[in-house]
């Protein structure tokens, strides 16, 4: 592949709109000279954006760090959260968020990252446990014969699929990019 002066997870200008840059790939076409196509994230909504590597030269790239930010409560649409350091407040909405709302803990500390002094998104963790508060009979499962499973619902009010021997009460990885059964935590606090 080319030397494309992108990287995935990248954060860049475009059009004065932040975008992470979530994938690209290098596609030839007959004789021409290859383009190089790349998937970007909006920041502003989470939408999926398909643009070519020529359409973003030059390429802005943005300084940005990262926080530990404490998940304090819920207001409306919007979260709070602090900054153990400095103890200063900020709230993030639907866009910082994106879709993670249900697998906020009161009390858990996340990453988030800060541009120009914004915040710009939560980074969730792929793999949270969760307890799972009720399991459907196992009468109720479906599935083939090597992979049946039965409704659970989870702490956080979220339903999914998990195997027949997930029971209430159990702890379970849930991986938050699919909120499907990642596996059983095995180091459980009695």
């Amino acid at each position: 592949m080319a030397n494309i002066p992108l990287k995935r997870g990248q954060l860049i200008r475009h059009q004065n709109h932040l975008f992470t840059v979530t994938d690209f790939n290098e596609r030839h076409t007959g004789k021409q000279k290859p383009t190089v196509h790349v998937q970007l994230r909006d920041l502003r909504d989470g939408r999926s954006v398909d643009r070519t590597l020529d359409d973003l030269l030059p390429i802005e790239t943005v300084e940005h760090e990262y926080r530990q930010l404490q998940f304090l409560f819920a207001r409306d649409d919007r979260r709070v959260f602090m900054d153990s350091v400095t103890f200063e407040e900020h709230e993030l909405g639907p866009a910082h968020l994106q879709g993670c709302e249900p697998f906020l803990a009161e009390g858990a500390v996340y990453r988030v990252m800060f541009a120009d002094g914004q915040v710009v998104m939560l980074e969730m963790p792929e793999i949270i446990p969760l307890r799972v508060t009720l399991t459907a009979a196992p009468g109720h499962s479906v599935g083939a014969a090597a992979n049946i499973t039965k409704e659970a619902t989870l702490e956080n009010g979220l339903e999914i699929r998990v195997p027949l021997f997930i029971k209430t009460g159990d702890l379970i990885r849930v991986d938050t990019r699919t909120r499907t059964y990642a596996g059983k935590e095995h180091a459980e606090e009695k």
